[in-house]
């Protein structure tokens, strides 16, 4: 990744960015979404993908503050199926995790003991999978492979915030 694409990450986070692998997810020509190290500063960082899309990222802290998580969050604890359907989720954002680490990220997991970690959590490096931890790395994940809780989430977003995505050509996320 170049210096130009890192100093316009930097500057949506408002920090260095940790981890940062690759571009994920483009809005125009900049990044939306991006993919994170599993290791970062030699401890584990089960969060794969990172919103890191401005207007997005508004957008989804003013639902998060109106209370769409707990309004999410009881949707899922009435409907058994959408329950299963977040775990499937979880599970396969696990195989896509570890299909997208190198054999060095694979080699160190196994050696600093934390691929017990990664086996437990699911999208946004969370535990208690029938839970909504945060409503941004669920979005993020959705717009490089759909889920359960992106999908109810994306009609609550004004339709012009999804302008312009585009997953990166050089980005494949199911092998």
């Amino acid at each position: 990744m170049n210096d130009a694409i890192r100093a316009i990450v930097a500057g949506q986070l408002g920090r260095e960015p940790q981890g940062f692998e690759r571009v994920a997810v483009w809005r125009g020509d900049r990044p939306a979404v991006i993919q994170v190290a599993p290791i970062v500063a030699k401890k584990p960082f089960p969060t794969l993908f990172w919103l890191v899309d401005e207007a997005l990222n508004l957008a989804i802290d003013r639902l998060e503050a109106g209370g769409l998580i707990a309004e999410f969050q009881a949707l899922i604890d009435a409907d058994p199926t959408i329950r299963d359907l977040m775990l499937v989720d979880h599970r396969e954002h696990n195989k896509l995790r570890q299909r997208l680490w190198s054999v060095a990220q694979e080699e160190t997991i196994l050696q600093l003991g934390f691929e017990k970690v990664f086996a437990s959590r699911g999208v946004g490096g969370i535990a208690s999978q029938d839970r909504i931890r945060c409503l941004h790395t669920w979005f993020a994940s959705h717009l490089v492979v759909r889920n359960t809780i992106g999908t109810l989430l994306e009609p609550k977003l004004d339709a012009k915030l999804l302008d312009l995505l585009r997953t990166d050509p050089d980005f494949e996320p199911v092998k």
